[in-house]
């Protein structure tokens, strides 16, 4: 019998995403209506249309950020599933599904902020750009690999499952699953 892990989506974390998104839009909302409040504070700009920019940016981001939220809290999906083929990865919006595990070549833990996410490095990350579902995916998953000289990522934002454990359980399945196939 083959094993399969399968981490669900937490609708409770997806939630206060959604919030927070909601209150950076209203923030950016806020700032682009107002931008001559924050002539002082915002990185010594004194040009109140910069501001108003960086306000309209922010909506535009995190209205997106807030649309996505929205369809995830209705994905009826499951977040991640673990198996003998590989990973399943349908936790973010650079997911792309099924990574082999014959495609992996490391897997790294990287830090930004305060979120903690794990880099799948893989051997033609071209393969996957090219399975993005549209132009968006396929631009998150290319600033992925500028930023991080691959294309994919999986952090626990998403998961009903601690970022630790997640890490740790990747890796045990990559090592016991990696050229079995």
């Amino acid at each position: 019998m083959e094993e399969k892990i399968e981490i669900p989506l937490s609708k409770k974390k997806i939630i206060l995403l959604l919030l927070a998104a909601i209150a950076f839009v209203a923030g950016g909302i806020w700032i682009a209506t107002n931008p001559e409040r924050f002539i002082p504070n915002i990185f010594k700009i004194t040009n109140p249309e910069i501001i108003r920019i960086g306000g309209i940016v922010g909506i535009l981001f995190f209205g997106a950020a807030g649309i996505y939220g929205i369809k995830k809290l209705f994905d009826k999906k499951v977040g991640l599933i673990i198996d003998s083929n590989g990973i399943t990865d349908n936790s973010n919006a650079s997911s792309i599904g099924l990574i082999e595990w014959n495609d992996i070549s490391d897997i790294r833990t990287k830090q930004v902020m305060s979120t903690k996410f794990l880099l799948i490095d893989i051997v033609n990350p071209e393969k996957y750009i090219g399975k993005a579902k549209n132009g968006i995916q396929s631009r998150l998953m290319k600033a992925n690999m500028n930023m991080y000289e691959t294309p994919l990522s999986i952090t626990s934002n998403t998961l009903k499952y601690d970022f630790g454990k997640l890490e740790k359980l990747i890796k045990i399945e990559y090592k016991k699953n990696k050229n079995v196939g």
